[in-house]
């Protein structure tokens, strides 16, 4: 990378141009017009998770009327939406609100260094396009990269993967001239890669199996909300679907509270709906019975029961088993039984990467994220103007998104007003933490000790309540935990509030 030595100063430099950024860059433009802000985006296309992932069938497993902004109304008959939807629905918000020319593609951050000097941040930014590094200086990060790697998927070290004679596929690098009609077809996982792949796949197929080391809690919902869709009809796009948000935000966390109270009844409540969409004698305990609690991890939501329906048909199959090796024909389990395939499709999750990766210092020290304790769960103990953006991991994404964006810019606006240019989050070094996410995913699981820490109350908790997060977030900007740096006055001293 050759450097350029120009370097642009804005207010506010959002990181990606998904669903986060997006939305963010929205919420400036709308509270804060005159501040100057710009989204760097590493693809070379917005969208972030509903354009980088292409394999058959993607959809959200969140219904939209939660999963899209609260300013945007959903007017899709589809609740539980597919990618391109999505796509849609996103490009017509950057649309709508100006963002277009605000969007540099081929950008990616590469460091970015803190400055209590000059009160900003350092940006460096390689333009994968041109080959060329730049720096942008701004005020505030805004990191709306997500939680994962976009890079790299994870993919276990299979015994005898090399053997395998035919073609084996990761969905997060799903190939465009994948050709699997009438093709074998075996997919390694259990979570809504796996229950998306199946119906999406198997018309096509000679047959395909999803093969799991552990059962899913797995429950059918419409495809359509059609009390949504009477709403819209009735009250209009914008009251129907603020209506219905609310409904379904209730609906979400009265799920997730009964689950968590009553585990035992929802085991057997989600047991009785499953062994009704199966084909009799099916043996439901075997593949749809998890050994932990319902929302220990995700529930993965099938629409329209088109699963069930696929297994129904006999198009598709379930094993639950383990895997001794791979065969130059397939896969042999540790129960003896060989699975033949052509095709074999990784479904085996994803590799965390909090704030992209991104090597952060402040005024020269590198930034440890394990020694960091997430403040209103969107800023960094100890990191200055920088605010991170990610989701509920029990209910749908954006809805913590939306509430964090409206914090931060009610903090810009705390800081224009009383003349500070600098906040940090202090929190006490004695006050006990513990991992950031509570959940039980092998994805969260695997990175626990590479993340940022939590602590035990509000406003260090990283809350996956949105109830909560609502009254957190639209109450006081401003508390104890908070410290807040004015510019230098005149005679060259500092003065910290």
């Amino acid at each position: 990378m050759s450097t350029s030595t120009a370097t642009e100063t804005l207010d506010v430099l959002i990181i990606g141009a998904g669903v986060s950024g997006v939305g963010a860059a929205r919420y400036l433009t709308t509270e804060h017009p005159a501040r100057s802000f710009a989204i760097v985006e590493a693809r070379g296309v917005a969208g972030g998770t509903w354009d980088l992932f292409r394999y058959p069938g993607i959809r959200s497993d969140s219904d939209l009327y939660t999963f899209g902004y609260e300013f945007k109304p959903w007017r899709d008959k589809q609740a539980i939406a597919d990618a391109p939807r999505i796509l849609d629905y996103l490009h017509e918000t950057i649309d709508e609100n100006g963002l277009t020319d605000l969007i540099r593609y081929q950008h990616k951050v590469v460091s970015a260094a803190w400055s209590s000097e000059d009160a900003r941040w350092l940006v460096d930014i390689d333009r994968l396009d041109t080959g060329e590094r730049i720096q942008i200086s701004a005020r505030w990060i805004f990191c709306g990269s997500g939680y994962y790697d976009y890079d790299e998927g994870f993919s276990p070290d299979f015994e005898g993967r090399e053997r395998f004679r035919g073609q084996i596929v990761h969905p997060q690098h799903w190939p465009e001239d994948l050709d699997y009609a009438g093709k074998r077809v075996v997919v390694i996982g259990s979570g809504a890669t796996a229950v998306t792949l199946l119906p999406a796949m198997a018309d096509e197929t000679a047959h395909i199996t999803m093969l799991q080391r552990t059962p899913t809690y797995v429950i059918p919902l419409p495809r359509e909300d059609d009390i949504a869709n009477t709403l819209k009809k009735v009250l209009g796009d914008k009251v129907g679907y603020a209506v219905t948000r609310q409904k379904n935000i209730a609906q979400q966390r009265l799920l997730f509270e009964l689950c968590q109270r009553f585990p035992k009844q929802a085991r057997r409540v989600i047991r009785k709906i499953n062994q009704s969409q199966l084909p009799d004698g099916y043996p439901v305990d075997e593949h749809f019975n998890p050994p932990y609690n319902p929302w220990d991890q995700r529930l993965c939501v099938v629409p329209d029961a088109d699963l069930f329906r696929t297994i129904r048909k006999g198009k598709a199959s379930i094993v639950t088993d383990r895997i001794a090796t791979f065969t130059e024909n397939g896969i042999l389990l540790e129960s003896g039984e060989e699975l033949e395939a052509d095709i074999i499709v990784t479904a085996t999750g994803l590799n965390i990467k909090v704030v992209g990766g991104i090597d952060l210092t402040v005024d020269g020290e590198p930034v440890a994220l394990t020694d960091t304790v997430v403040y209103r769960g969107m800023m960094l103990s100890g990191v200055p103007n920088f605010a991170m953006a990610i989701g509920y991991t029990n209910s749908s994404w954006t809805l913590k998104i939306g509430l964090l964006c409206e914090y931060f810019c009610k903090l810009l606006g705390h800081m224009d007003r009383h003349g500070y240019d600098s906040v940090r989050a202090v929190a006490d070094p004695a006050m006990p933490t513990r991992p950031l996410l509570d959940f039980g995913a092998g994805y969260v699981q695997r990175a626990l000790g590479s993340l940022p820490k939590q602590g035990p109350k509000a406003p260090w908790v990283m809350s996956m309540s949105y109830y909560t997060d609502r009254r957190l977030l639209r109450g006081d900007v401003a508390d104890e935990n908070l410290r807040f740096a004015t510019a230098r006055d005149r005679s060259g001293e500092r003065v910290t509030v």
